[in-house]
């Protein structure tokens, strides 16, 4: 195949990206810092200049460094940034863990972001997500939940894959074209194991060993008193190399017993059991 066999495809699926947006009113995106967000964001940005506003749920299922990042990529970027208290804590199917959890965290979303409108901007420009190509094979309830709201997504409809997604990101010069991917904190317990704040708070201390250390793609998957640690192919080893501190930080988090998973970090791993 040529080479511009390939950059064809990806030349309509921008210009078809710009298209769409180029005839919104306005957007609000439900931006989480991540790559896909972030990269919508920047296009709404180019297309519709301060005709966007970026909003990221604020809840103990967000770490604090990463809404510091956000915060500090919507400035990057001149884009308004809102960012909203969200409470999936209160919601019984979020707290129960079933495989549905996703669904009700995003529903909590739009529906403050609803509740919240005349703050975050203007009813007529619609609510976008980040969804691409790639979540379609996943386990992702969270969709289900943007439909039934009426948000968009934007990047999914233009046939984005996280692959078109990273290259957009490299021309534009994000900083995130090359960012690991990273779910909310909740996506580390198992399903049926019931959510609450303290819980989550124990695996942010945890992961911020790891990320204190310099690993870049990490979790800290919870079973109990057991955190089994999943890091990326190359950088197991040096998790060995380090098993040291990096238990004792652990531990120090509320684990008892630090686990390195030998598979290293796979997406959705929890996600198995759902699974046929």
């Amino acid at each position: 195949m040529t080479s511009t066999q390939v950059e064809a495809p990806f030349e309509r699926k921008v210009e078809s990206l710009l298209v769409q947006l180029g005839a919104l009113p306005g957007a609000v995106v439900a931006f989480s810092g991540g790559v896909d967000s972030t990269m919508l964001l920047h296009a709404c940005a180019q297309t519709l200049g301060d005709r966007v506003v970026g909003v990221t749920a604020d809840s103990p299922s967000l770490p604090r460094a990463e809404l510091d990042e956000a915060t500090a990529l919507a400035r990057e970027l001149g884009v308004r940034h809102v960012v909203l208290q969200t409470e999936e804590l209160q919601r019984a199917g979020y707290r129960q863990n079933a495989g549905d959890r996703c669904y009700h965290c995003k529903h909590e979303l739009f529906v403050t972001v609803a509740q919240r409108r005349a703050e975050v901007g203007p009813a007529a420009w619609p609510v976008l997500y980040g969804a691409i190509v790639d979540d379609l094979g996943d386990h992702r309830p969270g969709q289900r939940a943007a439909r039934e709201h009426g948000v968009r997504a934007p990047l999914l409809d233009a046939g984005f894959t996280k692959a078109d997604v990273r290259r957009y990101s490299r021309a534009a010069g994000l900083r995130t074209a090359d960012k690991q991917s990273f779910a909310c904190l909740s996506s580390r317990v198992p399903h049926g194991t019931p959510i609450d704040q303290a819980l989550l708070l124990r695996i942010e201390r945890a992961e911020a060993v790891l990320r204190a250390h310099g690993f870049r793609q990490f979790r800290v998957r919870h079973h109990g008193d057991v955190a089994r640690i999943e890091v990326g192919h190359d950088e197991l080893l040096r998790a060995v190399e380090l098993r040291e501190p990096l238990c004792a930080g652990i531990r120090a988090a509320g684990y008892v017993h630090v686990a390195l998973d030998l598979l290293g970090y796979r997406q959705g791993s929890l996600h198995e059991v759902l699974r046929p």
